[in-house]
């Protein structure tokens, strides 16, 4: 039996097969592109080719992923006092724009203003929208769709079932985005100006991660020109969490945005050693940035004797105390170090120059320049600014006492000296066993001597776990730009995390950054954050519970075991859900549990790499679980968890992470007793 052609859902997908055939058109047209008469020249023939090719990526069809989720219908035409759409013309939202063969959109960009009111309209404040649908899709084909009639007060306010499903749809793969059901107090801070830097405190299951991406999306729309100039970069804290987010940007067609982690940013030394807590702890002090920057400018000598340039015939003397005057003036400006060395002959050669038209003669640039390069002047510049190495000068720090203690006398302890320094002094830069802690320190310096290049905006992820020396060092990437900061602090793992947000903003450099907190949980089971919220008055008492709005109460229990066989029956349990499944232990038990899965013949893979169909279980140590999600969790043995960190409460502020990685269900067994933090009025 044919489907009617006036039913709604058969002409909704008419609409969605013609915006497949548009946006094929488009990109067509784009493919077709002859660039040869209009190039000057290879370079910009290359310039050309390559945004070319960046624009037939950006129209790529993705075959399963929806190319609208939303429609509005407005309620007014332009012109009228209220109106922001045309009378009965309706727009459909999804995740780029699509146009016809005459210019005229089918589908708008979700980042346009006119696609706002999707997110942020309501029955209070229906925004001039008479109608909001919403579509359903399995795979790549629309199958349902929902109406809201905002303008009618007749009818009530409903939660949106497809919002629902689309939130607690399984996971399989990398991160998703979340385009279809951002939230009006998501949107807010999406939407917020490239000027102002924001930071998002956000309990697990919140959606910080994803609304920071979706930020750098829509500032990538709004200000595309500049940021293409300026640079983009987002910064997780390891390799696994980058490969999970890598394919939301993409998604929304935005391809140019850099990925790194805060150690591929200061990677100026082949990292080969690791520090003890004490003394990771002092080195990530920023107090330290005051210490180097003292034994840097320490290198600075005045001088002591004349500088004297010979040219034909004529002498020209420079006397020491002008030298000194010199000197104390590029001090004064405090500007780079190694900008104050370039500029120092330039300034000797100048006075020279003075004394010059003084007695008659009219030199000009070339002049000044060659005095400038003057023997006898770099001679002097050598002596009284010489150059320095960022990597030796940390390297003396870390191996001579004395010239560690001249330096940090009254900004460090004798203890805190004594726990930086190291045991065997290296003898050179090469063979050094240097920690990611020491290559932050040798950031620092690279930077006093020579300004980092700063870009239009950075998104740095899970910030909680850095140390003040590391927010500075990730504040010089972006110190005439703006940041997003998501995390949480209840999350925070470091001997070193942070304390408060403002602390932290300020040692970014952002000091006045705009501080949002998100409590709606839209990923973790109310039973889960439920329980996992035992833990925040003992890792951070002030914060605000996650309130979880999933419908669905999720799958919970806290289960006895005897051993690692029970722990693999309740990962063959959950993998009959479908979706995903983590199996998270902590580290030194990763080793046992695998040997059990294959004995079991359960194949797993490791973090970051992506589920399939077929291998859908994930063996997660607990130091490399934050970020991630699972639909279901097995959690094996917090107490285990919770030892395995230097103390108590970072150990329960790791638990905590673990906790909350489920999306629908969460088993968590033990065999030794559970910590007392969690242990009162077990549910089920």
């Amino acid at each position: 039996m044919s489907t009617p052609v006036d039913d709604p859902l058969s002409r909704e997908r008419s609409h969605l097969s013609a915006s497949r055939s548009a946006l094929r058109a488009m990109r067509a047209d784009v493919e077709a592109l002859d660039i040869r008469d209009v190039t000057a020249n290879w370079v910009n023939a290359e310039a050309l080719a390559h945004q070319i090719e960046e624009r037939i990526k950006a129209l790529a069809d993705l075959s399963d992923t929806p190319l609208f989720f939303g429609r509005l219908d407005y309620l007014h035409a332009p012109g009228s006092e209220q109106a922001e759409g045309a009378q009965g013309e309706r727009f459909y939202i999804g995740r780029r724009h699509v146009h016809d063969h005459d210019g005229d959109p089918m589908v708008i960009d979700w980042r346009a203003p006119v696609s706002q009111p999707f997110y942020r309209a309501s029955k209070k404040d229906p925004l001039d929208v008479a109608l909001r649908r919403r579509f359903g899709y399995t795979g790549g084909d629309l199958t349902a769709y929902e109406d809201e009639h905002l303008s009618d007060p007749a009818e009530a306010a409903r939660t949106s079932k497809l919002l629902q499903q689309e939130i607690e749809r399984p996971r399989v793969g990398p991160m998703r985005d979340i385009v279809a059901t951002i939230q009006p107090e998501q949107d807010e801070i999406v939407r917020s100006g490239l000027s102002g830097t924001v930071c998002v405190q956000g309990g697990p299951g919140t959606g910080k991660t994803a609304v920071g991406l979706h930020r750098v999306a829509y500032l990538l729309y709004a200000h595309r020109e500049r940021l293409a100039r300026t640079g983009t970069l987002v910064i997780g804290p390891n390799r696994s969490f980058l490969h999970y987010i890598e394919q939301v940007l993409p998604a929304l067609g935005e391809l140019t945005v850099q990925q790194a982690t805060v150690d591929d940013l200061v990677a100026h030394v082949e990292i080969k050693g690791t520090d003890d807590a004490t003394a990771a702890v002092v080195k990530g002090d920023a107090r330290l940035a005051r210490v180097l920057r003292r034994a840097l400018y320490a290198h600075v000598t005045m001088p002591i004797e004349p500088v004297v340039v010979v040219r034909g015939s004529r002498r020209w003397r420079v006397p020491a105390y002008e030298l000194e005057e010199l000197v104390r003036e590029l001090l004064d400006r405090d500007i780079r170090y190694g900008a104050a060395r370039e500029a120092l002959p330039q300034r000797i050669a100048h006075a020279v120059l003075v004394q010059m038209e003084r007695s008659g003669e009219a030199p000009d640039d070339r002049v000044q320049d060659a005095v400038a390069r003057n023997s006898a002047v770099k001679a002097a510049v050598k002596a009284v600014w010489p150059a320095v190495e960022p990597a030796k000068l940390v390297l003396r720090l870390l191996s001579d006492p004395e010239f560690l203690a001249v330096h940090a006398e009254g900004i460090l302890g004798e203890d805190e000296q004594k726990a930086i320094l190291w045991a065997k002094p290296a003898r050179s830069v090469k063979s050094a066993k240097w920690s990611p802690a020491d290559a932050v320190l040798i950031d620092e310096a690279t930077d006093l001597i020579q300004r980092t290049h700063s870009l239009g905006h950075v998104v740095l992820d899970e910030a909680q776990d850095l140390s003040p020396m590391q927010y500075r060092a990730v504040g010089r990437r972006c110190t005439t730009g703006s940041a997003t900061v998501l995390g949480d602090l209840a999350q925070g793992t470091t001997p070193w995390a942070t304390r408060g947000w403002q602390e932290a903003l300020t040692h970014l450099g952002k000091p006045d950054a705009l501080v949002e907190e998100l409590t709606a949980g839209f990923r973790v089971p109310t039973d889960v954050i439920t329980y996992a919220s035992r833990l925040l008055p003992h890792i951070a008492p002030g914060l605000t519970p996650v309130v979880s709005i999933r419908e669905n109460p999720g799958q919970f229990e806290v289960r006895p075991v005897s051993g690692p066989k029970d722990v693999v029956e309740a990962c063959r349990e959950l993998l009959r859900h479908e979706g995903s499944t983590g199996l998270i232990a902590a580290d030194t038990r990763v080793p046992e549990l695998a040997e059990a899965l294959e004995q079991a013949g359960i194949p797993y893979l490791g973090p970051g790499e992506e589920t399939t169909v077929d291998t859908r279980l994930t063996l997660v140590p607990a130091s490399l679980a934050k970020g991630l999600e699972y639909d279901y969790v097995v959690l094996d043995e917090p107490q285990a968890v919770v030892d395995g960190e230097p103390d108590e409460r970072t150990g329960l502020r790791r638990l905590y992470v673990a906790l909350t990685r489920a999306v629908s269900g969460l088993i968590v067994t033990h065999a030794a007793g559970l910590p007392p933090q969690l242990a009162s009025t077990t549910p089920r």
